[in-house]
């Protein structure tokens, strides 16, 4: 047996509900629910493109996922900017002592002018463009999981 908070929109078990209730985390609106619906809402992933809210009976129905928003597509863009910049440099920081050291073979010269061009493009990656942004390439054989 399982219990359902609208509010919450959570479950519960049954043998758990003394120690939520000891804990003053037993919430007031739980109703008690078949395994069925359990099963269905909590105990296998959602359908594809949904998630779990209240219906109008209090339960838990299915709905579509809302498409993300304008901001979120930016927040999105920001972390992936913020990551490729940091991949970026540390695969510049190598090639930079080899560099500064007069150390450099023309091929870690090649790849040093590459990942520092890619770090600078990336930095003028506009951000309020997502999400249709064309993000930069980066240097071949070094790929950066973008």
């Amino acid at each position: 047996m399982y219990y359902y908070s609208a509010k919450e929109n959570t479950f519960c078990t049954a043998e758990l509900k003394q120690a939520y209730i000891d804990a003053g985390s037993f919430p007031q609106d739980a109703i008690e629910v078949n395994d069925d619906v359990w099963l269905e809402f909590a105990g296998n992933p959602p359908p594809d493109g949904k998630e779990r809210t209240v219906g109008e009976a209090g339960l838990p129905v299915w709905v579509d996922i809302p498409p993300p928003t304008p901001q979120q597509h930016m927040d999105e863009a920001e972390r992936k900017k913020a990551s490729l910049i940091q991949q970026a440099s540390a695969a510049i920081a190598p090639l930079q002592d080899a560099v500064d050291l007069a150390m450099s073979t023309d091929a870690e010269r090649a790849q040093f002018i590459a990942w520092k061009t890619y770090r600078v493009l990336l930095k003028r990656v506009d951000i309020s463009k997502a999400p249709a942004i064309i993000w930069p390439e980066a240097p071949e054989g070094e790929k950066t999981g973008n």
